[in-house]
């Protein structure tokens, strides 16, 4: 079974511990931005990521699990 638009942006953030811009996620997985901007919305709504504004850009991070 093919991976949820979500599945491959969290497994993306999980990649670049330095943080993605919307763009930037948008050009590795090949998928329009519109649809990286859901899949955010439902992440930050999971309370699995976090959103640091950077000047102009903002830079989405997966949240530091306790376990690790």
């Amino acid at each position: 079974m093919p991976k949820s638009k979500k599945d491959q942006v969290l497994e993306i953030l999980r990649k670049n511990s330095d943080g993605l811009t919307i763009m930037d996620i948008s050009n590795m997985l090949n998928i329009s931005r519109n649809t990286v901007v859901v899949a955010l919305a439902e992440l930050k709504g999971a309370d699995m990521i976090r959103i640091r504004p950077v000047g102009m850009a903002k830079l989405h991070h997966l949240k530091e699990s306790g376990n690790t």
